[in-house]
């Protein structure tokens, strides 16, 4: 049985929140060409086209001779305007909206969704873990439309539980022929002594049956990122593993042996924050099994070990982990990661598919974590 876990950072959009590029200052530049343009006494015809162009891009332009749905970038993001609006713009409870919606996401670049199919054809898990995706519908396209053209047989069974997270960032598991889903439970409502939610994203239990009849428990999760500030970054996440290693403890207590903890920690393993579930716990790191094969770092980085990283030649900084208790980890034959559809950021430090030419084109900045276990 071959499990893996994979941070996908969705499938087809993305929330445009993750979008690192800002408009603000552009477009204040556009409005202030466009009135040095409108000052000119005498305009060219240069001048017209680029003020057309201009009165579009600062959001300005009246575009009420259409009469069918209106979608338009502006300043990067997409807009949709609805059919049958008036001239003017007004909005209540008896009339519709006739100004402009934001789409709250973007569409990723179709390179980066086949890239993202390869690393999983690659790979070719009996059981996926993916985080990150969008809902059930786009995981059912996903898995029965777009696999099946790199070679990769299709899923027999998807599962999606919508979590804390509104954004798209779900997590979903996908089962070969002769693996069953028994039972899942979430832990989208664990609350903590302030009664708020211990998970921003979600923790989920899942009962899976073996081909062989045999039961696997996994604990799929999705911690708090690193962003704003460290300490209450770090102090959620704390929390967070502190929960997850109460969670492993009760299941070991009722005699559940085969059980694996997946998903994105978002710390490398020294960190403090995952000290409850690391240290305080008995599970291993798949990365550190004898078993655990990758492809190196190029050059001198292949013998040289980055803080934080998964091992000596594997300079990427973990984030995202395959943990099992003890008797799982006895029952593993090989392990390892596929790290091929992420760019790197500073020079080709390993080998990537060779249709990524931009960090557009990558299918993730997580690798795929794998192991396979005799169970």
């Amino acid at each position: 049985m071959k499990l893996a876990t994979f941070n996908i950072q969705n499938l087809f959009h993305r929330d445009k929140s993750f979008n690192e590029t800002q408009f603000n200052k552009t477009k204040k530049d556009w409005e202030i060409a466009m009135d040095e343009l409108m000052d000119k006494p005498i305009k060219s015809i240069q001048d017209q086209e680029r003020l057309r162009e201009l009165v579009c891009l600062a959001d300005i332009d009246n575009i009420n001779r259409y009469t069918y749905a209106v979608l338009r970038r502006k300043g990067g993001y997409l807009f949709l305007k609805g059919k049958n609006y008036s001239k003017e713009l007004k909005a209540s409870e008896l009339t519709d909206w006739n100004g402009w919606i934001a789409l709250q996401n973007y569409p990723l670049d179709p390179i980066a969704v086949k890239n993202k199919v390869r690393v999983i054809a690659d790979v070719n898990p009996d059981i996926l873990i993916l985080q990150e995706i969008e809902d059930r519908a786009s995981l059912a396209e996903f898995n029965e439309d777009f696999l099946p053209r790199f070679g990769c047989e299709p899923f027999q069974q998807t599962f999606v539980v919508q979590g804390n997270d509104i954004r798209g960032l779900e997590i979903g598991v996908l089962l070969r022929k002769g693996f069953k889903i028994k039972s899942v439970r979430s832990h989208i409502f664990d609350l903590n002594v302030r009664g708020e939610n211990v998970f921003d994203k979600d923790l989920l239990e899942y009962e899976i049956q073996t081909p062989k009849g045999n039961t696997i428990w996994i604990l799929v999760t999705h911690l708090k990122n690193q962003a704003g500030d460290n300490n209450f970054s770090d102090r959620i996440r704390k929390q967070q593993a502190k929960r997850i290693a109460e969670v492993y403890k009760q299941m070991k207590a009722e005699g559940k042996i085969n059980v694996a903890i997946v998903g994105t920690l978002n710390a490398p393993s020294f960190c403090n924050s995952l000290s409850p579930l690391l240290l305080k716990t008995n599970v291993l790191d798949i990365s550190k099994h004898s078993g655990f094969n990758v492809d190196f770092d190029k050059g001198e980085d292949a013998g040289y070990y980055s803080l934080g990283a998964y091992r000596m030649g594997v300079n990427i900084k973990q984030k995202d982990y395959l943990l099992l208790s003890p008797e799982l980890f006895k029952k593993t034959k090989r392990s390892g990661l596929n790290r091929k559809g992420i760019w790197p950021e500073k020079r080709p430090m390993w080998s990537v598919y060779s249709n990524i030419n931009s960090k557009a084109h990558a299918a993730s900045e997580h690798p795929a974590v794998w192991a396979d276990i005799e169970v």
